[in-house]
């Protein structure tokens, strides 16, 4: 009888090395690309097709953005952020690239905080209960409105300064001010 291997059972998202995972991605272990894959592809399609609203866009976009993860892991530095975080900031800059190319908008509220904390927390079920995400939330209320509106606005909708200048009827200075200062408070507060 052949020799059975044993049942391992794949690290939560919360509790795995993300970062030394992009890390030794960078040295070309293939493994650890693996590893990334197998417990994050399926959280990345799940946003990628609320984003998309389209399952073989989304899948397009979850594909180029392990792509873009293997070919710029030696880019990443942990020291600048949540390996988690940077790559699915690479998917969502890759879904947003294929809206704009089809002359479409993001989906999605930016009066919603829960909305974003969820995603950011738990993309396939936008309903996990993550320290992470409360502390992001928290964080996040703690902004004034000025502030906040015009990093969801930024981060959630992709809108870009001059369009959430526009949106906002305020100055582009005054917006990339707000998003600068807000984006400041934010990582003090969810460094403490």
């Amino acid at each position: 009888m052949p020799a059975q291997k044993p049942s391992v059972s794949p690290p939560d998202a919360e509790s795995f090395d993300h970062a030394s995972a992009i890390e030794a991605c960078a040295r070309g272990d293939e493994a650890a690309f693996r590893s990334l894959y197998d417990l994050e592809s399926g959280r990345m399609l799940a946003l990628a097709m609320r984003l998309l609203n389209s399952r073989n866009q989304a899948e397009d976009a979850v594909h180029d953005a392990f792509i873009k993860l293997w070919s710029n892991a030696g880019q990443y530095r942990r020291e600048l952020g949540n390996g988690r975080a940077w790559l699915f900031t690479i998917l969502r800059y890759r879904a947003l690239d294929q809206l704009r190319a089809q002359g479409r908008t993001p989906r999605g509220d930016s009066d919603a905080l829960d909305t974003l904390a969820d995603l950011l927390a738990n993309p396939e079920t936008a309903a996990d209960d993550s320290q992470t995400a409360h502390q992001l939330s928290d964080c996040l209320g703690e902004l004034e409105v000025p502030r906040r509106e015009p990093i969801l606005l930024a981060f959630f909708k992709g809108l870009t300064h001059e369009q959430i200048a526009e949106k906002l009827s305020a100055p582009l200075g005054t917006i990339k001010g707000r998003i600068r200062a807000g984006l400041k408070l934010l990582q003090e507060c969810l460094s403490r």
